[in-house]
């Protein structure tokens, strides 16, 4: 029999996890099957960047999906979970572009073409890293249907979409200010700026009025900018400034006339009122001069120096420039006062370099058509978040929305589809590329060098990825998708493009939900980055604990759109979960060699509380599933498997496992273990996929994988009368047990148990559970009374309730040598509190010392004071017994 059972005695996750996703994906149970008699559940993976290499933030949005779709697929829903990865282009023109540049070469040398190839080489060799890493993740999402944004479907839904608006006149190109990165070379959206806060100066600056001895104080935190200031603008409402408002200036180091103008977008209250304005470079500075016809002076080139219209001061790095000007400034008497100034400065998301507002010609899409009706499915409940209090921050950004500039600088992406005319300068726009122009015949046409922000095409990836514009039956069965599981960093950039992109060219939103999760941080809850040196591998994490672990760790204490610190501790906590569960299971299915299904004996009291507890872990962990609420799902799950059914059933069991004697008592409990077991393991596989499966192949009777199982129901197990009825027997037992722990009572040592209940019915659950009690909390004998006249010669007490316990104490311990022990212990924690009081009264350490330091000693000095009061009170109870 021994010889026949093949579990391994002590886990080990990469040996198993190594097995069986190989084996899930070769028989096909992750493909996305289209049945018209089941219901359809669809998730759409958020694409990650080719480039990338799984980080947390993949770890814990791919675990969720994972979740939802393993649950949906028990279920018995269609499911499709649509994985693929995007062209990330800066990101991946940026790698190239390093390796060549370590070959002492460029993408100008090579040409457009040949640059190219080697991004598409480049893609091919380390394109896949990512999937295959998410393969170890457990991931069972559709490998045979993966996209890429530019694989040929996808970049031919480009094209229709591009032109489509194009022929609306939602698209255009036109002059605008742009977030322009020197570093990257390239535009970048609003949205791709992070502002950062920064140490910098305000520079109060005498600008002289014209035929006047009268100067105007204005205060900038950019003085470079001056040499392309076209005016000064004040408050219309401001008394200081009303009689010089059309009156002219002569701009300092330039010697330009420039207007003062009224405009009520300045505030009043920021330095002295005064503000230069300089429309190429600022970009409420542009809109003001659009509503003024103001003239618009660029003098910062694409490689962040300024350029010849700055005069002496071409050539010279923009912060370089700053220097030198402000020398200058002061040197000519022009500089009144320099103050220091904190404030946010903008850079780019990709290399934090300070971005430079500039005024170029760009392709734009008109966002107010387009964001109306994403606002209004929001309003009408067609698309929900969860949490709700999302749904403001989106609706928030679309209401302040501005036009979306979609042109990049780049080589790497999807070529904007417009060609120029170089005979008749006609534009032409069009989904296939045109030989000739349709206007007058020329052949001299060229296609915009430009590409499509990344977003545009990842906007269009809900459909785009099953087939349109085709008419598909993935199409027909899942768009709009289920559910959208994705970071809450990325509403704006993904979220809100994905809804209007859907309801513009589907007619309806992309997906009914969206479940925000926050970020992973670490344990200090600070971001993971590079510069601080705190990040967390997650294919680390998988070698030393399994990728059970760390989904189950990422899941728990996990609350939808919260972030979450990633402590190490609790891997270990999380691994000790799942020794836990191999380990109970292993004893279960050593117990169950012999066994074979029958028809069960009479159940005991025990035996109806953990059918009905498992009943009730069914209906709840269900129910959280189904409210996204995975950390919650966990948590029951957690409580349950350790410790109702293997702290408390397990060790019940084991008396009627063990008696070999009455076969049907043992069948009986045999067949609860195996239910119970089966039916966990299914509730617990969605979270932790690969032990699940071990275990299940280990169950008498178990077939082909658990992955294919239906999701457990409810069988009408509920039981409150047994739950009731167990929860003192579980009090009494925890009693006695904590009793024995103070008391320093050694385990072997067998104790009389006293039980005094007033109520028939506690007395009659107390003789019901009699053997639960003696063997559980090491009783060698149990009696239970209605009343006692007086209290039990020295014996300890607990009360629980109207039940009262006694362990008389004679013969289990000697008295005198306990309370010289618990003396001892109490003299010895009073000298480290004073020694911890005198550390905290020490000024000199309270104010030196680190303050995480300073809280570890008050958390220290806290806990010895609980455990002083907790050995005085041991100690009177001692004395009085």
């Amino acid at each position: 029999m021994a010889e026949e059972f093949q579990m391994e005695k002590v886990y080990d996750p990469s040996k198993v996890e190594g097995k069986w996703y190989p084996i899930w994906e070769e028989k096909g149970y992750f493909k996305g099957k289209i049945s018209p008699e089941k219901e359809n559940f669809s998730i759409v993976m958020p694409p990650p960047n080719v480039t990338g290499a799984l980080h947390l933030g993949h770890a814990i949005d791919n675990t969720i999906q994972d979740i939802l779709t393993r649950f949906k697929r028990m279920q018995g829903y269609n499911t499709l979970w649509l994985p693929g990865t995007d062209h990330a282009g800066i990101a991946t023109q940026a790698r190239v572009e390093e390796q060549l540049a370590k070959e002492g070469t460029n993408r100008h040398e090579l040409g457009r073409e040949k640059f190219l190839e080697r991004v598409w080489d480049w893609k091919n060799l380390y394109g896949g890293r990512i999937t295959q890493q998410l393969r170890r993740l457990g991931a069972s999402c559709d490998w045979s249907r993966e996209r890429f944004t530019m694989d040929e479907g996808c970049s031919r839904a480009v094209r229709e979409v591009f032109v489509d608006l194009c022929e609306k006149g939602l698209i255009y190109r036109g002059n605008y200010i742009v977030n322009w990165c020197p570093q990257c070379n390239t535009t970048i959206s609003d949205i791709e700026v992070e502002h950062v806060e920064r140490d910098g100066h305000i520079w109060h600056l005498r600008y002289p009025l014209k035929d006047s001895d009268e100067y105007l104080v204005v205060a900038t935190t950019r003085p470079e900018t001056m040499l392309g200031d076209t005016a000064v603008a004040v408050h219309p409402e401001d008394e200081r400034y009303k009689h010089l408002i059309g009156k002219t200036i002569i701009l300092p180091l330039v010697g330009r006339e420039i207007p003062i103008i009224a405009d009520e977008y300045v505030d009043r209250e920021f330095g002295t009122g005064a503000v230069k304005i300089t429309p190429a470079h600022d970009p409420n500075d542009f809109e003001m001069g659009l509503r003024h016809d103001l003239p618009s002076v660029n003098i910062i080139d694409r490689e962040g120096n300024l350029n010849e219209n700055a005069g002496k001061y071409q050539g010279l790095e923009r912060f370089e420039a700053r220097k030198k000007i402000v020398k200058d400034l002061e040197d000519l008497g022009v500089l009144l006062k320099t103050e220091d100034h904190h404030h946010a400065v903008g850079e780019c998301y990709r290399c934090a370099t300070i971005i430079e507002p500039v005024v170029s010609k760009q392709w734009f899409v008109k966002m107010k058509p387009l964001a109306e009706p994403a606002m209004e499915v929001v309003k009408n409940g067609q698309l929900e978040f969860v949490p709700e209090r999302f749904a403001k921050i989106y609706s928030g950004w679309l209401e302040s929305i501005r036009d979306w500039c979609i042109s990049r600088q780049l080589w790497w992406g999807h070529r904007i589809p417009v060609w120029y005319c170089e005979d008749c300068g006609a534009e032409i726009c069009a989904k296939e590329d045109p030989k000739s122009c349709p206007k007058c015949n020329s052949s001299k046409i060229e296609q915009d060098p430009d590409v499509l922000d990344t977003w545009f095409s990842s906007g269009l990836w809900p459909f785009s990825t099953m087939g349109w514009p085709e008419k598909t039956p993935e199409l027909e069965a899942f768009y709009p998708t289920s559910v959208l599981v994705t970071g809450r960093d990325i509403i704006f950039f993904w979220v809100a493009r994905m809804v209007f992109m859907g309801l513009e060219f589907m007619k309806d939103v992309p997906f009914r939900k969206v479940m925000i999760h926050g970020l992973v941080l670490d344990a200090q809850g600070r971001k993971m980055s590079k510069s601080l040196g705190n990040g967390v591998d997650p294919l680390e994490v998988i070698e030393k604990y399994g990728a059970d672990t760390l989904r189950f760790m990422l899941i728990t204490g996990n609350t939808p759109g919260n972030d979450l610190r990633f402590h190490p501790e609790r891997l270990e906590a999380t691994r000790n979960f799942a020794n836990k569960i191999w380990n109970a299971s292993r004893f279960v299915l050593l117990n169950l060699q012999d066994y074979e299904e029958g028809p069960r004996g009479e159940l005991r009291m025990e035996d109806r509380w953990i059918l009905s507890r498992y009943e009730k872990t069914v209906q709840e962990v269900t129910d959280a599933l189904e409210k996204f609420d995975l950390g919650e799902g966990a948590r029951l799950l957690y409580e349950f498997i350790w410790n109702e059914f293997c702290d408390w059933y397990i060790e019940l069991a084991k008396g009627r496992l063990y008696d070999k004697e009455h076969p049907e008592a043992r069948h009986t409990v045999q067949s609860i273990l195996t239910e119970v077991l089966e039916g966990t393991m299914r509730l617990l596989h969605p979270y932790m996929p690969f032990i699940t499966e071990e275990i299940w192949q280990n169950l008498p009777g178990a077939e082909e994988s658990i992955m294919i199982q239906s999701w457990p129901q409810a069988k009408g197990y509920a039981d409150p009368e047994a739950e009731k009825e167990m929860s003192l027997i579980m009090d009494t037992i925890k009693a006695i047990r904590n009793i024995r722990a103070e008391m320093n009572v050694q385990p072997g040592r067998k104790a009389e148990i006293i039980l005094v209940a007033s109520e028939e019915e506690s007395r009659k659950t107390l003789e019901k559970g009699e053997m639960s009690i003696k063997n559980l909390a090491g009783g060698s004998s149990l009696d239970i009374y209605e009343k006692l006249e007086s209290k039990p010669p020295q014996a300890a007490s607990a009360v629980l309730g109207e039940v009262e316990v006694y362990l008389p104490l004679r013969g289990l311990l000697d008295l005198d040598k306990e309370i010289a022990r618990v003396e001892k212990e109490i003299a010895q924690a009073n000298k480290e509190r004073a020694r911890l009081e005198g550390k905290l009264s020490n000024q000199g350490f309270v104010s030196k010392a680190p303050a995480e330091v300073v809280a570890k000693e008050r958390e220290k000095l806290e806990g010895v004071n609980a455990r002083i009061e907790a050995l005085q009170i041991r100690l009177a109870e001692l004395k009085e017994i």
